[in-house]
């Protein structure tokens, strides 16, 4: 295997090219194909089921599912870490996750209310899979780019993420569009989640093949370096205390992340309940179509806030994007008409890629030097897992008591004011050409 220097063309590509192979995961199963097949298993006039030994409103099932996903991974993402910084195998624990992440999707064709457990299951693994091999991945950033390359190389992952994502999305949409009788369409939906998880494995094989591997030091793993993984996150914590700028900024991560994340896991489960779309086939049509225009304004939002930061600086331009979001939760809470809907899509499309691909690459310059990426990049990922687990927990205990979404919704506000409030607490010293 040819090993390539840090910074070269063909080390950043193989780095950005991992998006293209994990994306269609978050735009199939997250967001667009998964959550209108789920709510199609549903009677119109029946919208609950029994799981766990409770009745639940079916988006709040999988409202809680998900929460109790992401809470794992923000425990069991720091003992990997540790494991892998100690062996040096950061890649291996990557390639896991992308392998059971991508059989949990291709388990998600036998997905039915019968076996509401065992399909949960396979949700949660496809879940639990791309999120975790994330946290090695985005811990590469750092190790593979020289920082004036970090926010281009960033923007340029999400983008090849958007694009591959949008290329499976359309094959999908024309499978399920191509049949009449709506068994048939559900049928194709199923196929669609396998077709996730072989390309997810297929692609990936290109970042695999150039990442590196790191380096080991031969000893074996114990109990104390399993445990690695929480010291390393202690020490950041401390390391934090005499570094205002980064404690102050994840701050603000942690409160807006949190709105942004439950916005894109739950927005179709929104379409589908809250707008008024007139037959299933249009339902359905509609919401595929929306996400697509979600992804491609998207490709453009990346690049713009790019641009935007080496202008006006990364935290003015995050600033200026949560005041779009908490707008959007507004215009949520009144709109009804699939227009209306197809508006919010383009407006979250354009500030989506941009506030994710602005908030790692800003992370990242705010690092201090350090050989130890991975246990900097865990906190970083155990702050927005824990932001997740709550947001989708107050989400789904609004949308479970009140019977609506659109409550539920409105609320996100809330954190979006938050996260605008913290940004402007963060220091501008040391890093002037990034926040002037």
């Amino acid at each position: 295997m040819e090993i390539l220097k840090k910074g070269s063309k063909k080390l950043l590509n193989a780095w950005a090219f991992y998006d293209w192979a994990n994306s269609v995961y978050t735009l199939t199963i997250a967001s667009s194909i998964f959550p209108i097949f789920y709510s199609a298993l549903f009677l119109s006039e029946i919208k609950t089921v029994t799981a766990f030994g409770f009745d639940f409103k079916n988006t709040a099932l999988i409202t809680f599912v998900t929460a109790f996903t992401f809470l794992v991974v923000a425990v069991m993402s720091p003992l990997l870490s540790g494991i892998a910084d100690y062996v040096g195998n950061k890649k291996n624990f990557m390639k896991f996750f992308c392998y059971l992440g991508s059989a949990g999707c291709i388990g998600l064709y036998w997905f039915s209310l019968e076996n509401i457990h065992i399909s949960l299951l396979f949700y949660f693994m496809g879940l639990i899979g791309y999120w975790g091999s994330l946290v090695f991945y985005n811990s590469y950033l750092p190790d593979i780019a020289f920082k004036e390359q970090q926010d281009h190389i960033s923007a340029k992952g999400f983008s090849l993420g958007y694009i591959g994502s949008v290329v499976l999305l359309v094959i999908n949409l024309a499978m399920v569009m191509s049949q009449d009788s709506g068994e048939a369409k559900m049928q194709m939906m199923r196929y669609a989640f396998v077709s996730v998880g072989l390309w997810w494995i297929l692609f990936s094989q290109y970042s695999f093949y150039y990442l590196p591997k790191g380096t080991s030091s031969g000893e074996k793993v114990t109990k104390a370096i399993i445990f690695n993984g929480f010291r390393a996150l202690q020490l950041v914590w401390k390391d934090l205390k005499s570094n205002l700028r980064l404690k102050r900024y994840l701050y603000a991560f942690f409160v807006f992340s949190m709105a942004v994340q439950t916005i894109m896991l739950v927005a179709v489960y929104f379409g589908e309940e809250e707008i008024q779309w007139g037959s299933d086939a249009e339902k359905t049509t509609g919401l595929i179509v929306s996400i697509l225009v979600i992804q491609l304004v998207a490709i453009l939002g990346a690049f713009l806030t790019s641009k935007a930061s080496a202008k006006f600086g990364n935290i003015k331009t995050l600033i200026y994007i949560n005041l779009i979001w908490g707008g959007i939760c507004f215009y949520a809470y009144f709109m009804e008409s699939p227009v209306q809907f197809y508006i919010a899509a383009s407006v979250v499309g354009l500030v989506m890629g941009g506030i994710q691909s602005l908030a790692r690459s800003t992370y990242s310059k705010f690092l201090p030097e350090t050989d130890d990426t991975t246990s900097y990049f865990s906190f970083f990922d155990v702050a927005e897992k824990i932001g997740i687990v709550i947001g989708m927990l107050i989400y789904g205990s609004i949308d479970q008591i009140t019977g609506s979404m659109r409550h539920a919704i409105l609320f996100l506000f809330v954190f979006f004011l938050g996260g605008i409030i913290l940004l402007l607490r963060v220091p501008k010293e040391n890093q002037k050409t990034v926040l002037e």
